[in-house]
């Protein structure tokens, strides 16, 4: 799985299948997922603001191909806090977690609230998988030194606040420590500190635009 799949299935409830945070959170860190990827598999770099392809040879999946495609294409500078805005959706959500459904690691349950307005919920179908993901982010939680997809999906959850919600009672401090950290070089630290802070100003700036709103209304 990708990392932005693994932040997915942290993100959703497991039996209700329904997002634990807000969509402009979600969103974002699953574009900062595929961004910060690009660079763990060293596709792309960011020196200073700008990020950089390295190599425009395809991994192989189609949402981390598209997006490297995209910035080999660009022509101009581009800093990573403008990649995410661009990469952000809720169709981005959406195709992830058809893929999911598609594996088996989800369902998909369709339904109406109020007999009227349509939603969709994901609980999980197979457990195992984000078993798996929770047992090797819990591993570098208590002391054991992450590896550079472990380490920027720490960096995700500590950066989108999920964090507190997908690993209640664990010091804020540790995910911080390890968002942080230099856990996979210099290169990768730069892409998950850039990927983090690009996460962090889409949050406060829908937080800003929805109270600018409230109070004008």
């Amino acid at each position: 799985m990708t990392i932005a799949e693994e932040f997915l299935l942290l993100a959703h409830s497991e039996d209700e299948g329904k997002p634990l945070i807000g969509t402009t959170e979600l969103h974002a860190a699953l574009a900062g997922a595929l961004l910060a990827e690009l660079a763990v598999r060293e596709r792309v770099t960011i020196e200073g603001k700008t990020v950089s392809v390295v190599s425009p040879a395809p991994l192989g999946d189609d949402e981390l191909d598209a997006v490297l495609t995209r910035i080999a294409e660009d022509r101009k500078e581009r800093k990573p806090d403008w990649w995410v805005g661009r990469v952000s959706s809720s169709k981005l959500r959406q195709r992830l977690l058809t893929r999911l459904a598609d594996r088996g690691v989800l369902s998909e349950k369709r339904g109406k609230v109020l007999g009227i307005f349509p939603t969709t919920k994901w609980p999980e179908a197979d457990g195992r998988v984000e078993a798996e993901v929770r047992e090797r982010v819990s591993a570098a939680l208590t002391g054991a030194a992450p590896d550079a997809r472990t380490a920027v999906l720490i960096a995700l959850l500590y950066a989108s606040k999920l964090d507190r919600k997908a690993f209640p009672g664990v010091d804020r401090n540790r995910f911080k420590e390890i968002a942080e950290g230099d856990w996979a070089g210099a290169a990768v630290a730069k892409a998950i500190a850039a990927v983090n802070a690009a996460i962090m100003a889409a949050v406060t700036t829908a937080a800003t635009s929805a109270a600018t709103t409230a109070g004008s209304s």
